[in-house]
């Protein structure tokens, strides 16, 4: 599993402990909306596997794109991205699906065409323990 910046290091870390799975966090650098920079450490020893990388928001998917392209140069196999709210403004979905990604999967508290996570029951066992 891979966490695309800090910030996603809690839940990435997390789910790849209840799958008993590796996980690396990348270091990101944003110069602006539209512009991010993500240094990806050494992730030979990940060759055979298929990344998936995770994160809250996918707005503009720069730094998911940026994360995909890193990827797909070091000969790593096409991630899957997966994202909780699907903003993806402007091109940004379409964008981040030809930037290399073998699926774009979101949840569905954002209505988007990429929803593949039902959270309903999630939120209704949440709401019932107030």
């Amino acid at each position: 599993m891979v966490g695309p910046d800090e910030e996603s290091e809690q839940w990435v870390a997390n789910a790849a402990k209840s799958i008993d799975v590796p996980y690396i966090v990348l270091q990101k650098n944003r110069k602006g909306d539209e512009e991010v920079e993500v240094s990806v450490p050494d992730v030979q020893h990940f060759l055979d596997r298929t990344p998936v990388l995770v994160d809250d928001i996918i707005s503009t998917a720069q730094t998911m794109m940026q994360t995909v392209r890193h990827l797909r140069a070091a000969n790593i196999k096409a991630p899957v991205c997966i994202g909780i709210h699907a903003v993806f403004a402007g091109n940004a979905y379409n964008d981040l699906v030809n930037s290399g990604a073998s699926k774009v999967i979101t949840c569905n508290c954002i209505v988007h065409s990429s929803n593949q996570i039902d959270i309903a029951d999630l939120i209704a066992t949440e709401l019932t323990s107030f």
